[in-house]
């Protein structure tokens, strides 16, 4: 009986994340799957242990299991999803051994970004960082987190498409998996938000002055408060994997 309400449960669940959802078909399907999977899980709408059923996400969309299996697989590349032998898939716990990773990785990345950037960024492009930061307050304010986080994603990707390099911030996008579902969980907390913000605006003024050295201080001080706010918040997490349950 716990079983059956479970399951029934669990298809709610997927309901849920899918509901009013309509694919475009001039893009691939397997692309837009994903990313619906992926945001449901960063964001928590899928929670750890929640199962990933493809037939079911298959016939919610009105597509074949072709372009969601191989949606389950990117995501499951990252991280974010768990295969279990005579259980299924199911959407996998926090990694803390993969939070920290990502981190290294990402200020490693980004440092060589903004050194760069700090060299060669133009007035209008200054401007362009203003407007985003500015949206970002926007959306704090008005408690609109997931937005504040998109927002800070663009100021990030945008230091790095000041030197023409894509590929780098896509390292970091495909790293920070398992980064992400923390960040949602943590900007609310008193001052969070508003410390980002502080120290977003503190790197663009080294920026706009072309001070390298400046600029690389401020990004490991802001990636590195990040990172403790994270590992602060799992250590206040219960240890449990998501594992299945065999009643």
């Amino acid at each position: 009986m716990a079983a059956k309400m479970r399951e029934e449960a669990d298809k709610l669940k997927l309901s849920g994340f899918l509901d009013g959802v309509t694919l475009n078909r001039t893009i691939p399907l397997r692309d837009q799957v994903y990313a619906l999977v992926r945001k449901a899980i960063v964001i928590g709408k899928l929670e750890p242990g929640a199962p990933i059923n493809e037939i079911e996400i298959a016939n919610k969309l009105g597509i074949s299991r072709t372009p969601v299996r191989e949606a389950v697989k990117k995501v499951s590349d990252e991280g974010l999803i768990e295969v279990f032998a005579q259980h299924g898939t199911f959407v996998s716990a926090i990694s803390r051994k993969q939070v920290e990773e990502a981190y290294i990785i990402r200020i490693a990345l980004e440092l060589e970004s903004i050194r760069r950037a700090a060299l060669v960024i133009e007035p209008s492009q200054i401007h362009d960082l203003e407007d985003i930061i500015h949206a970002q307050e926007v959306a704090v304010k008005r408690e609109r987190y997931d937005e504040a986080i998109a927002r800070d994603d663009d100021l990030h990707r945008y230091i790095a498409e000041v030197n023409g390099l894509s590929m780098l911030w896509k390292a970091v996008d495909v790293s920070k998996a398992q980064m992400d579902r923390c960040r949602l969980r943590t900007i609310p907390s008193p001052g969070a938000a508003q410390e980002t913000i502080a120290q977003h605006r503190a790197i663009l003024a080294a920026l706009a002055n072309r001070d390298q050295e400046g600029a690389m201080t401020a990004l490991r001080d802001h990636l590195e408060t990040s990172l403790r706010n994270t590992l602060a918040y799992l250590d206040t997490e219960p240890d449990s994997q998501a594992v299945p349950s065999d009643d």
